[in-house]
């Protein structure tokens, strides 16, 4: 009896260490990232918004993840303006980072550098580090927000008063930009979006600031980052940025661009064609890990932007799903829908376009005045998030169908 004992657990002891192994290589990446790995990872996305800058409960958020199989956390860190904050928030996040990653060492973090730069730079000191890797002078001295804008003026106020998007073609914007991305690739973080690049190369269509830029940040990275490399994206209308041949970002990403079925309340589909989707439309060439791709694998994501004028209501025009931004009229739907829809976009998107990857919702801002609805969680209801959806069993359900390759 003993012997039986004893051998059924050398057989679960190496059952468990070939699963751990299959799984490492599943995940494993130093330096560069094959295209199998990245997308290991986009099969795997999720949506965790401010996940650690205060929004939802961590420890619920953390036990979600597990549980889900989560692998790669968008917007995990998503700060929108208010640089002033900016030091703190770094330091709790980098704490919160530590705790998260005790749930699996392969989970990929990500941030945000997004379009949008206000006053409250000018509190923020530059450090030394910084302007040595740009060749600028040094000096002590804050950032200075006037010089990160458009001279012309340019999108200056427009996400309010103080609060306009940066050009990069600037080089108080471009030491901006390696500051942040340095300082978030030292407290954990091995990804970064970089919000609608689009809108910040107004002067720089042929791309030479972004790519000198990106550049910079991916030497800070193979020298300081966890696995030696960081996984960049960005929204990209176009397609993609490529300058002579060469990717500037691992993998694009964009809304679903869901549209509404005014014959069916409440209802929507994905489809080819729709507004400016990118389906089919991800450029190639040459990625920042050395592989070469005629379409570059993609998120593509359940987006929040607002609410129109007429909520709730069919044939709002532009990209409204029934008078909302796509989470806001998700959020809206019975959880039975919400889990059969979460299904369909995922199959369509396997039947459309193979290079795409749905990006699912954990925690994402929305507006909704007709109710008063502020955020949305795909957590089980509990005493922690009192207001979630419920929606994580139907993203775990999802996964485990479609193991990773």
């Amino acid at each position: 009896m003993k012997k039986c004992i004893w051998w059924l657990i050398a057989i679960t002891f190496v059952w468990g260490t070939q699963v751990r192994a299959a799984e490492d290589i599943v995940y494993r990446f130093d330096k560069i990232i094959s295209r199998e790995v990245l997308e290991n990872y986009l099969s795997r996305a999720i949506s965790m918004e401010g996940m650690f800058n205060g929004r939802g409960d961590l420890e619920d958020n953390i036990r979600m993840l597990k549980g889900t199989g989560a692998k790669f956390i968008g917007r995990s860190l998503c700060l929108w303006g208010g640089e002033g904050k900016l030091l703190g928030n770094l330091d709790r996040a980098r704490e919160q980072i530590l705790k998260a990653r005790s749930i699996g060492d392969e989970l990929i973090f990500q941030a945000c550098i997004f379009e949008i730069v206000s006053a409250q730079v000018d509190e923020v000191p530059v450090p030394d580090w910084a302007f040595k890797a740009l060749g600028q002078p040094g000096g002590k001295r804050n950032f200075r927000y006037a010089d990160m804008l458009y001279p012309d003026g340019r999108r200056k106020d427009q996400w309010g008063n103080g609060a306009s998007v940066p050009d990069v073609s600037q080089p108080e914007t471009q030491l901006w930009f390696y500051f942040l991305a340095a300082s978030y690739i030292d407290i954990g973080i091995e990804a970064i979006h970089f919000g609608q690049t689009e809108l910040m190369n107004g002067n720089d269509k042929d791309l030479t600031h972004y790519s000198r830029i990106l550049s910079l940040i991916r030497a800070y990275a193979s020298t300081h980052a966890r696995r030696r490399m960081l996984i960049c994206d960005s929204h990209v209308p176009s397609g993609g940025l490529v300058r002579e041949g060469q990717l500037l970002m691992d993998f694009h990403s964009f809304p679903l661009r869901i549209m509404e079925v005014p014959e069916h309340p409440q209802e929507a589909v994905l489809k080819v064609g729709f507004s400016d989707g990118i389906y089919g439309r991800s450029k190639g060439g040459t990625t920042p890990s050395g592989w070469k791709c005629e379409h570059l694998p993609y998120l593509v994501e359940i987006d929040n932007w607002g609410v129109s004028k007429q909520p709730g209501q069919a044939k709002t025009g532009s990209i409204w799903v029934w008078g909302y931004d796509e989470i806001t009229w998700f959020a809206h739907q019975s959880k039975s829908y919400r889990a059969e829809w979460l299904r369909y976009a995922g199959d369509w998107l396997k039947r459309t376009d193979t290079n795409g990857h749905l990006q699912m919702p954990g925690s994402r801002t929305l507006r909704s005045p007709l109710d008063n609805m502020h955020w949305y969680f795909a957590n089980t209801p509990n005493a922690a998030v009192p207001l979630g959806l419920g929606d994580e069993e139907a993203i775990g359900a999802i996964w485990a169908s479609m193991p990773a390759k």
